[in-house]
């Protein structure tokens, strides 16, 4: 029996089997209800062996591997699970916001050169924290830690968002803009912080980044397939219009070929310290895991038990 099956990833559930007990398996049978979801794609395809579905409950924040207009129709429970890991996704943001603002890795790779100076060897183009403006697209759990963040680091922020009520820019104690266009426009670094959607695939594009300010920079924590493709990023980085890039997400994980990952994985000379990639880890911390399952597992003994499920997508 596999009332409620784990569907991939994690191999040694003692998490979920301390919530869940004889409920849980780890394989899917004819009697699954729930899945919990990882990395798996769950389309028609991969439920059209599991005729008592019910429910699908997704591990992390992102849902795109769930098609859900196929689950909708199928009347089947989509819930994500995003109220884990909103401080080591911020934190990682504002790490990265540091390193671009203060030239950490910059001076760090510069630094092997000198051998007849040593202290004078100043980066002109650094300036205080006041003197410069945070854009944040997206101002919803991580997006609005972030900004609260960089208050307390006296920098300027401004931020777009849609879909937030008005009034919520006095929450975050910062600007509130009505167009993309106009934090494009002021911004020092955009930071991004929207969920991957038909409206935001792709949304880093040619026109976005002619729209930034020249020199800004861009910090991705979110998703990687906002970007259109790594070649523009290649391009705005290599005429300098694009000043640094730091990423935890990618359109493609792990990366393979192209032309900004080759520069990255050969150290080219005209990239080094101007941009980071870390391995869609920014999640990531020992509390945030055992947080992430915990909540997964929670919320699928819900609905389970016929009560009104936590994060619902539709």
């Amino acid at each position: 029996m596999s009332k409620i099956a784990i569907t991939d990833y994690i191999t040694n559930p003692n998490i979920e089997r301390e919530i869940l007990g004889e409920l849980l398996g780890t394989e899917l049978a004819e009697d699954t209800e729930i899945l919990l979801v990882w990395h798996e794609q769950i389309n028609e395809k991969y439920i059209k062996k599991l005729p008592k579905l019910k429910a699908v409950q997704r591990y992390g924040v992102g849902y795109d591997n769930l098609d859900l207009e196929m689950l909708k129709k199928k009347d089947i429970i989509a819930c994500n699970n995003p109220d884990y890991g909103v401080d080591e996704v911020s934190d990682t943001t504002v790490a990265m916001i540091m390193n671009i603002v203060r030239g950490v890795l910059l001076y760090n790779h510069n630094a092997k050169t000198y051998f007849n100076s040593w202290q004078e060897n100043i980066n002109n183009k650094i300036k205080r924290n006041c003197e410069i403006t945070i854009g944040i697209v997206g101002a919803g759990r991580i997006g609005g830690s972030v900004i609260l963040k960089c208050n307390a680091l006296k920098f300027k922020t401004i931020f777009y968002d849609k879909y937030k009520e008005q009034g919520y820019e006095k929450m975050l104690s910062s600007k509130r803009s009505d167009s993309l266009e106009e934090v494009l426009k002021n911004a020092d670094i955009i930071s991004l912080h929207v969920p991957l959607s038909k409206e935001t695939k792709g949304m880093v594009n040619r026109s976005f980044l002619k729209q930034m300010k020249k020199g800004a920079s861009i910090v991705n924590t979110a998703r990687g397939g906002l970007f259109e493709s790594l070649d523009v990023l290649y391009d705005a980085l290599k005429n300098n219009s694009l000043s640094q890039l730091a990423v935890d997400v990618l359109p493609e994980e792990p990366p393979q070929k192209g032309k900004l990952i080759n520069a990255w994985r050969n150290a080219e000379e005209w990239i080094n310290g101007r941009l980071v990639i870390n391995p869609h880890t920014s999640y990531y911390s020992q509390q945030a895991l055992t947080e992430l399952r915990t909540k997964a597992a929670l919320n699928a003994l819900r609905i389970y038990n016929g009560q009104v499920p936590f994060n619902r997508l539709y």
